[in-house]
C-alpha cells in the first residue's frame, strides 16, 4: 500500500475541517448565477456559485443556499425560480445580490417573465424551472429545478468565482 492511500484513509476516517474543506472550494472555480423568484413582497434574488447540472434528461440543475440566507423563507414558499448565469462585465451584480439589507433589484436591469419570476439583463443565459424538492443538509438548503424554459445569448462570456474573488476567463485554453 503505498503512502498516499494510508493519507488518504486516515483522512477519510478523520474527517475534514470546516476551514478546511472551505479552502479546497475557494480553489474550485465555480460559475456566478443569481437565483431569482417571486417573493410574497416582491422580487426576491440571491448569488448561488453552488449551481450544478443534474440531469441532462430530465433537464434538472441543483444549487444551494444558506440555511441563514434572507433569501431563504420566500424560496421554502416558491413553487419556481428563474437561474441567472451572469456574464462576466457583472461583477457589480453578483456583489449586490450577495449583499444583505439592501434593495438588490433597485440598480439592477431586469424584467418578469409572464409567470412573475425577474429575469436578469445582461446575462449569459437564465433557465427558469419548477422546484422539484429542498433538501436540508447541514448548515444550507439543497434545493432541485427541472428546467422548463431557457434563453441563451451567445457570444457572452461568463463571470467566475475563485479564491472570494470575481474572474474573466481568458482566451487561453490547454492543448493536449
Amino acid at each position: 500500500m503505498t503512502v498516499e492511500c494510508i493519507a488518504d484513509r486516515h483522512a477519510a476516517a478523520a474527517g475534514i475541517s470546516p476551514d478546511d474543506f472551505k479552502a479546497v472550494f475557494r480553489n474550485h472555480p465555480a460559475g456566478v448565477a443569481v437565483v431569482t423568484l417571486r417573493g410574497p413582497d416582491g422580487p426576491v434574488g440571491f448569488t448561488a456559485t453552488s449551481v450544478t447540472s443534474v440531469s441532462a434528461a430530465p433537464p434538472v440543475l441543483a444549487f444551494s443556499l444558506a440555511a441563514a440566507s434572507s433569501s431563504r423563507p420566500a424560496l421554502e414558499r416558491a413553487s419556481s425560480v428563474v437561474v441567472n448565469f451572469l456574464a462576466e462585465d457583472q461583477r457589480d451584480v453578483a456583489a449586490t445580490f450577495a449583499r444583505r439589507g439592501v434593495d438588490r433589484f433597485a440598480q439592477v436591469a431586469w424584467t418578469s417573465l409572464p409567470t412573475g419570476e425577474p429575469v436578469l439583463r445582461g446575462v449569459t443565459a437564465w433557465v427558469r424551472g419548477e422546484i422539484d424538492e429542498r433538501i436540508p443538509v447541514g448548515d444550507s438548503l439543497l434545493v432541485t429545478v427541472r428546467a422548463g424554459l431557457s434563453a441563451r445569448h451567445d457570444g457572452t462570456r461568463p463571470l467566475v468565482y475563485v479564491d472570494r474573488t470575481y474572474h474573466r476567463l481568458g482566451d487561453h485554453g490547454l492543448s493536449e
